[in-house]
């Protein structure tokens, strides 16, 4: 068989002319697409500062109803739960031992009182007849020795009836407030003692009702901190605005009072007490309930909010941000988030105003990559008030509605939107964020 030769020359010619061919097509491939990324540029914005702090209700007024005398109770006269007015008789103990009692202190009295008579009769004549030298002085001291016991006799008449009437009238068992009855300690029949203080039922004002609040000591220090820096404004503790949500998540409908703070730490709990003052006329609050407070302690003016799906959090839970930089390069920032204010977070640190926070196409951003920032397209907010008063919180919450602009020039839809701000991690209501771009 005969095998025909290729010059050498041929097969680097081919050669060559491939190579050349494959580096034409690599240089022909178009370069990879900067990705493209939806930013909110944030700036200070007013947000008003919610606390959200747990409790229990107490009544205004609490009246322990107990035994002044001994007796048998005749008879019940309240309905259990029912509404009394002070002064009103709730039992009726036996009167018949008191009623004779108080005859005998009057029979007591009237023999007093007569002998108080004789005795002044006998020392008028003793008086005479001693400046006659008819009688012994001793005689007539004696004579005005007993006049005044005979008086005394009458004085302590006089108490002793004093004090069966009362015993007598403590057989009426009255109400010493106006309030709501408990349940009856003790039916009719039952023996009763004053010495053993029987407590026969409770008296219960509601209307207004004490809300008692727990606020830890720390939240209490950051709040003074917030305010002298200058970053929280407040109106005072006794205008503060509170508002409660019942243990079903409804917002109770009338608006309290904070009346004071109390002035020590507890050392078991390392928190003070809080009470505020409400309205109770329709009786929907009572005592014993868990609430929840969400109180208005102030407004901060520089606070810095980014949209919640702008903030992400790492393995330890710690929030996170990718931020685009002046070079449009992604930088990821550690935060410490302060609470959130209707669909945003409130960023305490970790941002600065103007930065450029990424809030569309996170996924595709990287820290380190080249990035082209849009303004970002946020979705709508609902404005609804009963959503804003169910909003959820971290660990403080409000109900004030408020309006700001969270960061400037974003496009899409922006409405109210339930929540709050707080120093505690706090939700509260309505108020919009608008997205911006720096770019």
């Amino acid at each position: 068989m005969r095998v025909e030769r290729v010059p050498f020359r041929l097969i680097t010619a081919a050669t060559a002319a491939v190579f050349l061919a494959a580096c034409g097509q690599k240089q022909s491939a178009p370069p990879p697409q900067t990705p493209e990324v939806g930013i909110v540029t944030v700036q200070p914005t007013s947000v008003p500062v919610i606390a959200e702090l747990p409790g229990r209700t107490n009544a205004f007024l609490v009246a322990q109803v107990r035994a002044r005398v001994d007796g048998i109770v005749l008879r019940r006269e309240f309905v259990e739960g029912a509404e009394v007015k002070q002064g009103q008789r709730l039992y009726k103990i036996d009167p018949a031992p008191y009623i004779a009692a108080l005859n005998n202190a009057k029979a007591t009295l009237a023999k007093a009182q007569a002998n108080v008579a004789s005795q002044n009769a006998l020392t008028g004549r003793y008086k005479v007849l001693v400046a006659a030298n008819a009688v012994s002085k001793q005689d007539y001291d004696n004579a005005v020795a007993a006049q005044g016991q005979a008086v005394a006799d009458v004085a302590a008449g006089k108490a002793a009836v004093d004090t069966a009437q009362i015993n007598l009238g403590y057989t009426d068992v009255v109400s010493p407030i106006t309030g709501r009855t408990g349940l009856s300690q003790v039916t009719p029949g039952a023996y009763v003692q004053a010495s053993a203080a029987t407590l026969l039922t409770t008296v219960q004002q509601l209307d207004p009702i004490y809300v008692d609040l727990t606020q830890s000591s720390v939240d209490g220090l950051k709040l003074r901190r917030q305010i002298q820096d200058g970053r929280l404004q407040t109106q005072g503790i006794h205008a503060a605005k509170v508002s409660l949500v019942l243990e079903d998540g409804r917002v109770y409908p009338e608006q309290g009072k904070l009346q004071f703070s109390d002035v020590s730490v507890d050392q078991s709990t390392g928190s003070v007490t809080v009470r505020a003052i409400f309205d109770n006329k329709d009786r929907v609050l009572l005592p014993g309930m868990f609430v929840r407070a969400r109180i208005e302690e102030g407004t901060n003016d520089k606070a810095l909010v980014v949209p919640q799906i702008g903030i992400t959090h790492d393995q330890k839970g710690q929030p996170t941000a990718l931020v685009v930089n002046k070079d449009d390069k992604v930088e990821l920032r550690q935060l410490v988030t302060g609470g959130t204010f209707g669909n945003n977070w409130v960023v305490d640190s970790g941002l600065n105003p103007g930065d450029r926070v990424i809030v569309n196409g996170v996924e595709k951003a990287k820290p380190g990559m080249q990035v082209k920032p849009v303004a970002a397209q946020l979705p709508a907010q609902p404005a609804s008030g009963a959503a804003a008063g169910q909003a959820p919180a971290a660990s403080g919450a409000g109900a004030t509605p408020d309006n700001a602009n969270s960061a400037s020039g974003a496009t899409g839809p922006s409405a109210a939107a339930p929540g709050a701000a707080s120093g505690n991690a706090s939700g509260a209501q309505a108020a919009p964020a608008s997205a911006a771009s720096g770019a």
